[in-house]
């Protein structure tokens, strides 16, 4: 279970939120309109990041974000930080369950290092300073995963082509991201960061048999790309701080309330539980499309899950009794003081959020801190 200062929690969040109105338009007027500098965009992000985490502080998170606040996208913006990584536009952007997003996108044109000046390291140092001592709560980054990162440079033709003029085989490329990644969770550890999860939808895709139908014949085994996937991350993950709590969220997509992917973990599950170097799993778990518990089998000894059971795409409580059954139902495969609950995902893993209002999105965290306080005391 998530930790603050040597208190076990059992309650937790993925860590967007909506964007309000004032940064919306604040975004729009120094990005579209051209009617304010970087500064003034800086001086507004700051404004609206404090009040977000009084609020979280408030309504009684222990564990708090900026909310994603200075980001478009849950991930591009991470990837775009990097030096030997450049922001390009696709054809098309992401399809989701009817819906299509924005068409940006992450290229390479060089070797990929990481960049002391990444925005991510400047967003937590913000973050760090609005919490500095408290011995009640701590700041947490969210970065997509390096396996994340791989799949968008090798989403359609032009990335791909511009990735194997760099690096012609995969062991220069995750020896190079793991690298980068290394010293950027580093970097943040040194700013003081104890808590960073990693965001990755790559394994929510392998368990989608309608996406391994489009998966290119380089990769026809599903073993192949696991090992893959894991790969890149656990490379990233070597020699780190033992006082550093890694935990990745496994999504399948979350964009304006839809979903991009169907599934249960049994595909992934030995893989992805058995040998990923992390300390917890955040699972999405909301509706049918995730599948049952019996996966969770395969959860190593001494990890954690947070169960992501509320969902964040609809604005409808959850019924209490349901969720607290629910966990029982997850407690016959994982030991009940090594889960959590949370949210399914964050509120606004891009800028345009899910369709609900700011109202209830505390109210779906409220419910989470009261379920768990009921399961949990």
């Amino acid at each position: 279970m998530p930790k603050v200062k040597n208190l076990d929690l059992h309650y937790d969040i993925v860590g967007s939120f909506l964007r309000p109105e004032k940064l919306k338009n604040a975004r729009s007027d120094y990005f579209d309109n051209k009617s304010i500098d970087r500064d003034k965009l800086t001086e507004i992000e700051n404004e609206e990041i404090k009040h977000l985490v009084e609020k979280e502080k408030s309504i009684g998170l222990k564990i708090v974000t900026d909310g994603e606040f200075r980001r478009s996208y849950w991930h591009l913006d991470t990837f775009w930080g990097f030096d030997g990584i450049k922001h390009t536009k696709q054809e098309h952007g992401y399809l989701f369950h009817g819906v299509e997003t924005r068409n940006d996108s992450a290229q390479l044109e060089g070797k990929i290092k990481f960049n002391s000046k990444h925005p991510d390291l400047k967003a937590f140092k913000f973050l760090q300073s609005l919490v500095g001592d408290n011995e009640d709560v701590i700041a947490r980054q969210s970065i997509p995963a390096p396996a994340q990162l791989y799949g968008e440079l090798t989403r359609g033709k032009e990335n791909v082509e511009a990735l194997r003029k760099v690096y012609p085989t995969d062991e220069a490329l995750i020896k190079d991201i793991g690298s980068a990644y290394h010293e950027l969770i580093l970097a943040l550890y040194n700013a003081g960061c104890r808590d960073i999860k990693f965001d990755d939808c790559t394994w929510g895709m392998l368990a989608d048999n309608d996406f391994l139908k489009t998966i290119t014949d380089d990769y026809t085994n599903i073993d192949t790309l696991q090992n893959l996937y894991l790969s890149f991350n656990n490379e990233a993950l070597k020699n780190l701080p033992e006082d550093l709590r890694i935990s990745t969220h496994v999504c399948r997509g979350n964009y304006a309330s839809t979903w991009a992917a169907s599934g249960g973990y049994e595909k992934v599950a030995k893989t992805l539980f058995g040998k990923e170097n992390v300390d917890a799993f955040y699972l999405e778990f909301d509706d049918e499309r995730s599948g049952d518990f019996t996966p969770l089998e395969n959860v190593k000894e001494n990890h954690e899950v947070v169960l992501g059971l509320v969902t964040s795409k609809k604005p409808e409580l959850e019924n209490e009794d349901t969720l607290i059954k629910r966990i029982e139902e997850a407690s016959q495969f994982v030991e009940k003081d090594k889960l959590s609950l949370s949210t399914q995902c964050g509120f606004a893993s891009t800028e345009e959020g899910n369709k609900l209002t700011e109202e209830q999105q505390w109210n779906k965290i409220k419910l989470v801190i009261d379920v768990a306080k009921r399961v949990w005391g």
